[in-house]
């Protein structure tokens, strides 16, 4: 899935010279409300695989972003590109494990995701939101090309090459902020997901009466 701007910043991330008769993996491919396909395979790649946990459009194959390495093999891929992804991995250590090992040594990285203030959107989970100085100390391991934040809407953009020699950065005690916990935290249990989403089975059709009552009233005010 992408948003426009996160579409944007794929086109002036990859160029021809990027792409062209390499191998290009996109990890979470479904295409739910827009797609980045389509503005790589214009430049001509060797070959492009979509993966993603669930069948559907624009996926060629079912494979969740924890196994890439199990399933494909390491420094298989010239270029693996994500968009707004990331969020939606209860393990995203082992995603960003397998994102990274997936690379071939000076291939390219691009990723895409949400930070703090972007709402609580499940596909079928949102678990993390990344800021810039996240994404820094993640990828402390990889040449950074391009790091910005997105001018829309609460998120991060990343372009970045793989050095030859790579020794992947410890992210054991990197605390992201959870949308579970509602604060930073190093990791969020099964319980912890099973209490968010009792309270939110709880507290939405109260919200949802909430708005119901504000329409009303503002069509008889208004």
């Amino acid at each position: 899935m992408c948003t426009g701007s996160c579409l944007d910043f794929v086109a002036a991330s990859l160029t021809p010279e990027d792409v062209k008769g390499l191998d290009v993996l996109e990890v979470g491919a479904l295409d739910v409300n827009g797609s980045a396909r389509a503005l790589v395979t214009r430049h001509g790649p060797a070959a492009y695989l979509g993966v993603d946990m669930q069948e559907g459009p624009g996926v060629d194959d079912v494979c969740a972003a924890e196994e890439l390495v199990e399933r494909y093999g390491r420094d298989r891929f010239d270029v693996v590109l994500t968009t707004e992804m990331l969020e939606h991995v209860f393990d995203w250590r082992a995603a960003l494990h397998n994102l990274k090992d997936a690379v071939k040594p000076r291939g390219l990285l691009v990723v895409t995701t949400r930070s703090f203030g972007f709402g609580y959107h499940a596909y079928p989970y949102d678990f993390w939101r990344y800021e810039l100085d996240d994404m820094r100390a993640l990828f402390a391991d990889f040449e950074l090309l391009d790091l910005a934040a997105d001018p829309l809407s609460p998120g991060v953009f990343l372009k970045a090459r793989k050095p030859e020699a790579f020794v992947e950065a410890d992210m054991s005690g990197h605390a992201l902020y959870s949308m579970i916990t509602r604060r930073r935290s190093v990791n969020v249990t099964d319980r912890d997901v099973a209490r968010f989403h009792k309270r939110r089975q709880i507290l939405m059709p109260l919200r949802n009466a909430e708005r119901a009552v504000r329409r009303l009233r503002d069509r008889i005010l208004g």
